[in-house]
């Protein structure tokens, strides 16, 4: 059973920094790409970020220049390194990843992140 698990999420300043992790188990199946999301209270949940293990990112207009995604060496899970947090990044942040050869992707349980004094 594929499984995903995130990482890192708290409270911080604004202009502070988090890092989130996400861990892959369960699968012998390679990531083909993996994602954040994140949703804030009365909104939808948006992407954030993603990455393709082959290479290619995507960042959403709004985090660009400030986050930065990556895979983890043994491409089993990936990071969500957040510079200069803004209070509007408060949100819960979920992990996605796709797998070849799986009809469908997986999301993590969320992690939550507040931007505040």
């Amino acid at each position: 059973q594929v499984k995903l698990v995130e990482s890192g999420g708290g409270l911080v300043q604004p202009g502070g920094s988090l890092r989130l992790s996400c861990a892959v188990s369960g699968s012998g199946d390679r990531l083909y790409a993996m994602g954040w999301y994140r949703q804030a209270p009365g909104n939808e949940r948006e992407l954030v970020a993603n990455i393709a293990i082959s290479g290619g990112t995507y960042y959403a207009d709004s985090v660009r220049d400030r986050f930065t995604i990556t895979v983890d060496n043994a491409q089993n899970g990936a990071y969500l390194q957040m510079n200069k947090l803004r209070p509007e990044d408060t949100a819960i942040y979920y992990c996605n990843a796709i797998l070849y050869g799986r009809p469908s992707d997986y999301w993590g349980q969320g992690t939550q992140v507040t931007v505040s004094t």
